[in-house]
């Protein structure tokens, strides 16, 4: 069993995830396949996780990406997590929403709906208005949810829960029954209302959106396409990172690892990790090199455990406790700090306590500061996950 070291992952991460300079991809698509798919829970983070991983690309050709040539496609798929994936992946993704998601988002909603008095039978309710968004939409329209709340009675009904708390209040189902339809597959987000930095998708159905519509493979198909993509991208990584990435129990991650034929290969620092069968070869270290991305990025998300390129020291600064991360700065295959904008827009570097970077690294990374504020153009982004170093606050 060959030993893939630190420093080989590092420079695997650096040319197959495209964030060495020298390895940036071509377009938005190429973008999104160098980390298999982007994290989309954050609006803002499609388009700057693009703009770290490529030359020339704007937040327009992001924009015209998802929404014209539909070239990416954004799907909530493995963690209940939304993501935008190349088009090719999609049927991958679904086979996970529907067989995993769908089915506990139906469980809840019927299960609330009966609990709050919105129709005895719960389960028949959401049937019957999941039903009538698909009628309202039909003829190809796309309609945010509100809209087919206001014009479909089927959807009408809202539950209150935690009164009192910070965290209760009063909500519609709508959103919910169009979110469960989505994990469905059988409608998508389409157009989005507002600027790119924010989210309001309207609503249409996936055949019309897509030209036709997907053929789902089933759940262990899917599986297995997913892992194979991570591998080629992220390893090597452990069955923990596999599965963590996947969001599958550790049976339907060995199936996958087995399915495309990975092979073993010892870790530096002990365990054990995943590769391709074709993919055992030695990588060259990569020269030192310098990124900004943004919250939840994927490669910042991209393994359980992280200590190869994040000291755990800082861990609490750059992840909340639910383990989100906020912006990253890159030097040479680690974590180094943090990015933050003021209020003109000017992006700055804030490096995580003890740091030693020494003139190049400040010196990458104030080059990288200064092609983001261009890249913005004076718009500010603002981050639901932002982290300690974010906020400027030390450790308790």
């Amino acid at each position: 069993m060959r030993t893939v070291g630190d420093a080989e992952r590092r420079a695997r991460l650096a040319t197959r995830q495209a964030l060495h300079p020298d390895h940036h991809a071509h377009d938005v698509v190429g973008a999104a396949r160098s980390v298999v798919c982007l994290h989309a829970t954050e609006a803002a983070t499609v388009h700057l996780a693009v703009g770290a991983r490529t030359t020339g690309v704007t937040p327009f050709d992001v924009d015209a990406a998802l929404y014209d040539d539909r070239g990416i496609v954004k799907q909530l798929a493995m963690r209940r997590t939304l993501f935008a994936l190349p088009r090719d992946l999609l049927p991958a993704a679904l086979a996970v929403a529907r067989e995993r998601i769908a089915p506990e988002q139906h469980r809840l909603i019927a299960r609330d709906a009966t609990r709050h008095g919105i129709a005895d039978d719960g389960a028949a309710w959401l049937e019957t208005a999941g039903a009538a968004v698909e009628r309202r939409l039909a003829g190809g329209e796309a309609l945010p949810a509100a809209t087919l709340r206001a014009e479909l009675p089927e959807l009408s009904g809202a539950i209150t829960i935690n009164e009192g708390k910070r965290y209760g209040g009063t909500f519609n189902l709508a959103p919910r029954v169009v979110t469960w339809l989505g994990a469905q597959g059988r409608i998508t987000r389409g157009p989005n209302a507002g600027h790119w930095r924010l989210s309001k998708p309207a609503w249409t159905l996936m055949g019309s959106w897509l030209g036709a519509e997907p053929a789902i493979p089933d759940l262990a198909t899917g599986y297995a396409e997913l892992v194979r993509r991570w591998l080629e991208r992220f390893g090597p990584g452990t069955l923990e990172d596999v599965q963590w990435w996947l969001g599958a129990t550790k049976g339907h991650t060995r199936a996958a690892l087995a399915e495309v034929g990975a092979v073993e290969v010892a870790l530096e620092g002990g365990g054990t990790g995943w590769l391709l069968p074709d993919d055992l070869e030695p990588v060259a270290e990569v020269g030192p090199w310098a990124a900004l991305l943004p919250t939840l990025d994927p490669t910042t998300m991209g393994w359980k455990s992280r200590d190869w390129y994040l000291d755990p020291a800082h861990r609490e600064l750059l992840f909340d406790s639910n383990g989100n991360g906020g912006t990253t700065a890159w030097w040479d295959g680690r974590i180094v700090g943090a990015w933050v904008q003021d209020d003109d827009g000017v992006v700055s570097v804030v490096e995580c306590p003890g740091t030693d970077l020494g003139s190049e690294g400040r010196s990458a990374l104030a080059a990288e500061a200064e092609r983001l504020t261009a890249w913005l153009d004076g718009v500010r982004i603002t981050n639901v996950y932002s982290s300690r170093l974010m906020k400027g606050e030390a450790l308790p």
